[in-house]
């Protein structure tokens, strides 16, 4: 078991933003950790892809060990899924050179498996995809949710070719990250 009160890093074992709530795996082993949604909102984010690596901070509890605030999430490794047809073969260096645009959730439904953002100080909707999400660690979008997006020209019109949480791009660019 890993002494508590320092940052641990881990496998989201799995997250259900439904029920508010999941468990990540300690590289050090020791008991499942809770993960509550509150605790990735205060990150950025309303959810995170099952097997995305995550650093995190840690108590012990009544309750068990929980997650008490969230330094990283790294997308899954190995989480090439089926590639949209949009983005399939586009050069990477082209996506890294769209720049990060700031954007809110207009809807999203994972059922459906896509829904749309608005990139501020743009009229058009800018279709998001669950790939795309699962590619950057995200597994669900909440309305309303702060976003930094690479937008494309797609197929069918202006999509996001990478999905970041507004908060880690914050941490990043302010040298804050763990």
């Amino acid at each position: 078991m890993p002494a508590l009160g320092s940052f641990l890093s881990g496998v989201v074992k799995w997250f259900d933003p439904v029920k508010g709530f999941g468990f990540v795996v300690a590289d050090t082993g020791g008991p499942d950790i809770l993960l509550h949604v509150n605790v990735l909102r205060n990150f950025g984010q309303s959810s995170v892809a099952d097997g995305a690596r995550i650093d995190l901070y840690a108590q012990k509890t009544e309750r068990g060990i929980q997650a008490v605030s969230v330094g990283a999430i790294h997308p899954p490794e190995g989480a090439h899924t089926a590639a949209l047809a949009d983005i399939e073969g586009l050069d990477a260096a082209v996506v890294a050179a769209a720049p990060l645009e700031p954007a809110r959730v207009k809807w999203f439904d994972k059922s459906k498996g896509f829904g749309f953002a608005n990139v501020f100080g743009k009229r058009e909707d800018v279709f998001v995809h669950v790939e795309v999400l699962r590619q950057s660690g995200l597994s669900d979008l909440q309305p309303g949710e702060a976003l930094a997006m690479r937008v494309i020209e797609g197929k069918r019109g202006q999509m996001a070719a990478e999905v970041l949480a507004w908060e880690t791009v914050l941490t990043v660019a302010s040298g804050k990250g763990i």
